[in-house]
């Protein structure tokens, strides 16, 4: 979903934009993420490749999401410093932060208190990333930054039925429970958090931004500057699908963190801002789930 969404904003930039499948380029794989770029050359790298999921996901497959993503991440940051990479830009994510972390979250909050358990395998993996950048800046002089966006969603999400994030696992859900006539359908949690979400173009053009005016240390947050209830984002979801039965919330669900929204004061001073709100970016999304996946 990042990787496809960095490409179509880098279509109408003046550069040759140099992608890989996983069949061609297991990232796993030291000697060949090494051969890769030495034979490319790339300028710039934005390293958006990982293992990802949501709360089941991640608490079901730890030692895939700590394991897969330190390789992926190890492997990119250091061939970019072995061959001369000009800039490295590293997708981190907001669950690097302490579960109870003051709101909005700063980015000075990082490691000031326990993560979230359900996704502390994949945040620890990310924070590791993080910390590769500085180390590389700090002892090789690389130009090498992080960010770390909110909750995403949008053309070429994930809908499996286990394995999604909120947003693409109720598109998926409402759209099904629709097509069945279903009376009801259950949400996993009470309801209650809330949380920030950012369409997948408005991260890609913000990745562009940060590569030309950006270059510290400091992993700088990407979020939209709103935040809703996931009763209220499940809400909107169904609306949008047009499924009219009846929600219910199973509270022996995890609820994950209670609140998670980042404070882009960072970024924004620097001048950027999104695009997308968000019944505009969900109806992108249910369209591209439409002719793709349903």
């Amino acid at each position: 979903m990042v990787g496809g969404a960095t490409v179509r904003r880098l279509a109408s930039e003046d550069c040759e934009v140099l992608t890989t499948t996983r069949q061609e380029l297991d990232l796993h794989d030291q000697a060949a993420v090494a051969t890769w770029i030495a034979d490319n050359k790339p300028d710039v790298i934005v390293l958006a490749a990982a293992t990802v999921g949501g709360i089941y996901a991640n608490d079901s497959r730890p030692a895939e999401f700590i394991g897969n993503n330190l390789m992926i991440q190890t492997n990119v940051i250091h061939a970019a410093y072995r061959y001369g990479v000009a800039k490295l830009l590293f997708l981190g994510s907001a669950c690097i932060y302490p579960k109870f972390a003051d709101q909005p979250i700063a980015e000075e909050s990082l490691l000031t208190g326990p993560l979230e358990p359900t996704n502390e395998w994949y945040a620890i993996a990310k924070i590791a990333g993080i910390k590769m950048c500085q180390a590389y800046r700090h002892q090789y002089g690389c130009d090498f930054i992080s960010a770390q966006p909110c909750n995403l969603y949008g053309i070429g999400d994930n809908f499996h039925p286990e394995y999604s994030h909120v947003i693409p696992g109720l598109i998926r859900r409402f759209h099904e429970a629709k097509e069945a006539g279903l009376p009801e359908v259950l949400v996993w949690g009470t309801g209650t958090p809330l949380r920030e979400f950012l369409n997948v173009d408005d991260l890609a053009d913000a990745f562009v931004f940060l590569l030309r005016n950006f270059s510290d240390e400091v992993p700088i947050n990407i979020g939209s500057g709103t935040e809703l209830t996931i009763r209220a984002v499940a809400e909107k979801v169904a609306e949008v699908v047009g499924y009219e039965g009846a929600l219910t919330f199973d509270a022996s669900k995890p609820d994950g963190t209670p609140r998670k929204f980042l404070d882009t004061g960072r970024l924004r001073s620097l001048g950027w801002t999104p695009s997308h709100d968000l019944e505009s970016g969900l109806r992108q999304a249910y369209a591209w789930f439409l002719r793709n996946v349903a």
